[in-house]
Order: structure tokens, then sequence, then C-alpha cells
């Protein structure tokens, strides 16, 4: 009864993500009032539209699922508006147009958060695999980022518009997501947001796929997806900001883990630990006395 309840969880997601997402269709329906070289929300139809459109959804919501449904509804719909807006904003010729595809990203990843934990390990699928509650640091740096990104187009909007530099950002978040996406899914149901302290009946060493590349491929690749996003960006503060949180972050959250799995797998993670490495620079790991 549970399994099927999270399976059905995972099923609203994916529905609610593709409505709101739907809002990329707005402009076809508002082009009749508005210039052809104005944004959505540049006009006052446009504006009028998008309130219409978010109202209509929540009702929708409200009506289709109840409960836990609509909480699943609710947060991945947001989401995927926010992907919607963020690729409306991204085909543009607008000065936002790398903020629209930052905002791509990061709703993309957040709603892929809890996808393939619905689709991987359903047992462990709860409102926090959308990790939008992460933590305070991490909604604090990501603040951060639209505020210096505000900032700096506004003194020197010529910062932004470096489009070779934003390409290469954008190519670092979609290497990063797509490699921590395929260590969630060669994980299988090991793979967990949050560290485990006690071995499962289930619990499996994994070390083929991008596990014979990296031990923690799953955080290289978001290593690398947050740098990415503060390159794509052109946010010199927050780059050297995200680099040094993130790289101090990973290290703990590793040596943490790692610490667990030599308990968990003895030898084995051991001999597997001298053969590949963690995959991020100047990480080697929890050190263990000979």
């Amino acid at each position: 009864m549970a399994g099927a309840r999270l399976i059905l969880e995972g099923r609203v997601s994916i529905v609610s993500f593709i409505l709101g997402a739907s809002v990329i269709f707005l402009p076809l329906l508002t082009s009749r009032f508005t210039e052809p070289e104005q944004t959505l929300l540049a006009a006052a139809p446009g504006r009028i539209a998008l309130v219409i459109f978010i109202a209509v959804l929540n009702g929708l919501l409200l009506v289709l699922y109840r409960a836990q449904l609509y909480q699943v509804a609710i947060r991945a719909s947001f989401l995927g508006f926010a992907f919607g807006c963020g690729l409306l904003l991204g085909i543009t010729q607008s000065p936002w147009k790398p903020f629209g595809w930052y905002v791509c990203s990061l709703s993309f990843f957040h709603y892929s958060e809890y996808l393939i934990t619905a689709v991987n390990n359903p047992k462990s699928l709860s409102l926090d695999s959308f990790l939008l509650n992460h933590s305070l640091e991490y909604t604090l740096a990501a603040v951060s980022s639209w505020v210096e990104f505000t900032v700096e187009k506004t003194i020197y909007p010529d910062l932004k518009q470096i489009t070779w530099l934003s390409v290469i950002g954008l190519i670092m978040v979609l290497f990063g997501e797509l490699l921590r996406k395929c260590a969630m899914l060669t994980a299988g149901s090991n793979f967990n947001h949050i560290v485990q302290n006690e071995k499962s009946d289930s619990h499996t060493l994994v070390t083929s796929g991008v596990y014979s590349w990296f031990r923690h491929p799953s955080y290289v690749g978001w290593f690398y997806w947050s740098i990415g996003t503060q390159v794509l960006l052109c946010n010199p503060l927050c780059l050297f900001g995200y680099t040094f949180a993130s790289w101090r972050f990973f290290r703990e959250r590793i040596e943490e883990e790692e610490f667990s799995l030599i308990h968990f797998f003895g030898e084995n993670y051991m001999e597997y630990k001298k053969k590949v490495p963690t995959g991020l620079p100047f990480i080697r790991g929890v050190k263990v006395e000979p």
C-alpha cells in the first residue's frame, strides 16, 4: 500500500511539473496584445496572464489532489513554472537571458532530485527529496547570487553579456547535472540524500559505471554544477564563494560518509578507496591509520 502511494506521488509530480511548465505557451495567447519585441513580463497583458495562470493552476491542483499529494503537486508545479519562465527568458535577446538559463538549471536540478529518488529509492521519498529546504546556508548562497547578478547588471551591464563565458558555465551545469543523475541511477536504492549510519540489508558497495571513475560521482557532479551556475551568471564574487564553500562542504561530507562506508564494507571499501579517487580536487577522503 505504501509502495503504491509513493509511485503515485512520483506520477503526480510529473503531471504537476508539466502543468507548471506549460506557462511557455502563454506568449502565444497574449501575443495579439503585446508588441513583438516585448517579453511576457514587460507588458501589462502578459503580467495579468501570469497571475491568472498561477491562480488557475493552483485551483486545478486543489481540485485534483489532497493532503500529501497536493504538497507534492504544488512543489513540482512551482518548479515546472520556474523552468518554463526561465526557458521563456532564456530564448529572448533580453539582458536577463543568462539568468533564464540559470533558472532552468536550478528548477530542473531540484525537480529531478525528487523524480530520480521516486524511481530509484521510493522508500526514502519525501517532500525533502526536492531539496528545497536543503539548509539555510544553501538558501543564502542562492539569494546572494541573485543579488550579485542584479547589482552588477545594473552597475556594469557589459559584465553580464559575456556570452562565451555563460556558455562555458551552461556546459559545466549540464555536465554536473548529468554526472550526478547518472550516479543516482547507478547507485539505485543505495543512494540516499542523508548519510546513513546503519547498514541496511539491501545496502551494497557500488563500484561500477561512474563509480569506477570517482568514489563520489554525485558530489563531483553537484560541485561542478554549483560552480557552473556562477560562471553562467558571470558572478565573480559568488564564483569564488561557491567554490570555497562547496569544496569545504564536500570535504567534510565525504569524510563523514567514508567513516560509515568503511564500517559497512571494511577491506572491500579500503581496496576500492586505494584504486579510485574521490573526483574532487585536493580531497582524498577520510584518513585511516594502518
